[in-house]
This record gives C-alpha cells, structure tokens and sequence, in this order.
C-alpha cells in the first residue's frame, strides 16, 4: 500500500454506507485496519462467555476444550472468517452459515445466551480499540460494526435483537450482572482457553508466567466469576505500558500491506486445508425450536 494508505482506507470506509455496506467496512476494519487487535478483542469477547455457568457448563459437556483445544478455537475462528470474508449470500458464506447454526441446534441454549455472545462480538472490539488500539472506531465503523453483528444474529435465528449499539450495550451490561457467577466449568474452560492462547506465543513450560498477563485484562466482576486472583500490580503496569508503546508506534508506522485473511492463516490443526462441512463439533443432543435462516 501507498504511504497514504491508512488516510486512503479511511476515506474508504466513511464513503460506504453502514447498512448496506456494513459487511464491507467490518471486512476492512478486521483484516487491514486493526487486524490484530480485532482478532484479541474477539478471542476475549468469546472469554467473556466464559464466566456465565449456563454457557462453560455446555462447553464442558462436550469435552472439546480438554481434548482438542486448538481445534475448537481454529474452528470458531474460521467458521465466522468464512462469513465476513465471503459474505452472507456467497456459497462458502452459506455453508459456514450451516455449519454453524447445525453446532448450534445439537443443544437447548436459552435465547439470552445466544444473545450475551452476540453482544460481546458487538462490544469487545469497540472496547478494545478504545483501551489500546492506536485509535478507537469512529461512531461510522461502530454503527457498521453493529449493523454486520445484528445481521449474523439474524441468520443465526436469535430473536429480540437490539437495534443500535446503545441498545447492545444496556443488554451487556445487565446480563453480565446478572448472569455471571463462579462455577468449577468457568474456571476449567477458561483456564484451558488461556493457556491455548498463551502457547502462541509461550513455550508449554512458560505457561505459568503467562497468565497474569491473561488476568491483567479481567475486570474485578470476571475475575470472581473465572474463581482468579486479580494480575500482579507490576505485571499488570508493564503489559498495559506496553500496549501505549505499540498504539503510539502504529500511528507513525506505514500502514498494513495486505489483508490478514483469516482464512489463508496456516493452522497445524488443518495443514492441508480445511472442508467448511467438517469444521466444528459433531454428535447428537437435545435440539431447540431457534429458526435459522
């Protein structure tokens, strides 16, 4: 890209419109403009879900998370790339869209539920930037960004979706005061997901060194949910100092070259490439009435 390449994107996607084009700004804001950032903040939106007993307890049941970690995280990662990557209406789209809503109709998840995880892929990401990105969304990308999540929780079949981001937010926020607490699955598919996280970048033997920087992004309401000691006071200070260092650097840097696509990401778990039928989990249980479009 030019040197002007991030004034170009931005420029960009003020010009499209946030309903009708709202797939393509959120496509542009996670695989050019904050691709990295994006990818953690959704990777602790889904965190988040952890600490509500009603949906770590599910997760537990299936056992993924103990026996093939990396798995179900490839798998999540790519089921929702080959949607925003591809789009709703596209033939891989649509089959990622079956894939998905087929995971979802094995069990009986409350309506809530599915709705507290739509929201926090809403607010995580707009969260995150505002706390460590090299900027935050303008209100433009937040309202696309929203308009893309409401339009996925639509062919996902969940019902009473909000209709703005202010609506999300209120949702979100009384939900998890309401809904989180401590539960023994909370603490073991968090603990399991943490270090999955922490060996991209840590050997297995570092692990434990890692996680007070895991603990250092928790609030004191997640923290007591998960049963975890707060982060260390230093530890805490250096990864949030750290942070500043790299937002002040990336706004001076030349901008992103390429998409990071999601989908061409090279995964031990899928070395020869992936079939978007087999991505997921399998297997039989209880079914619901959500319709799915």
């Amino acid at each position: 890209m030019a040197p002007d390449a991030s004034r170009t994107l931005a420029s960009r996607i003020a010009s499209l419109d946030v309903e009708k084009d709202c797939r393509e700004i959120t496509l542009l804001l996670a695989t050019w403009e904050f691709a990295w950032d994006i990818e953690r903040a959704l990777e602790f939106a889904l965190f988040r879900t952890y600490a509500v007993p009603a949906i770590s307890g599910l997760l537990a049941r299936t056992g993924e998370f103990e026996r093939r970690p990396r798995k179900r995280y490839d798998d999540t990662e790519l089921i929702l790339a080959e949607i925003q990557e591809n789009g709703f209406d596209s033939n891989r789209g649509r089959r990622a869209l079956k894939r998905l809503n087929e995971m979802h109709g094995r069990f009986k998840i409350a309506d809530g539920d599915m709705l507290y995880v739509l929201s926090t892929f809403v607010m995580e990401p707009i969260r995150w930037l505002d706390r460590y990105g090299r900027r935050p969304m303008t209100p433009h990308e937040q309202r696309a960004w929203c308009n893309y999540y409401r339009r996925l929780g639509e062919h996902m079949g969940i019902p009473d979706i909000p209709g703005d981001l202010e609506t999300f937010r209120r949702f979100n926020e009384a939900y998890e005061t309401g809904n989180f607490r401590f539960a023994e699955p909370n603490k073991a598919v968090a603990t399991a997901t943490s270090d999955l996280l922490l060996g991209f970048y840590l050997p297995r033997w570092l692990l434990w060194a890692g996680r007070p920087a895991v603990r250092a992004f928790m609030d004191t309401p997640l923290l007591a949910a998960m049963g975890f000691p707060p982060a260390p006071r230093w530890p805490r200070r250096a990864l949030l100092t750290a942070l500043a260092i790299r937002a002040r650097a990336l706004r001076i840097l030349p901008a992103r070259r390429r998409p990071r696509l999601l989908t061409q990401v090279r995964r031990p778990t899928y070395p020869e490439g992936y079939a978007i039928e087999e991505l997921g989990t399998f297997g039989r249980a209880g079914r619901t009435n959500r319709k799915c479009v």
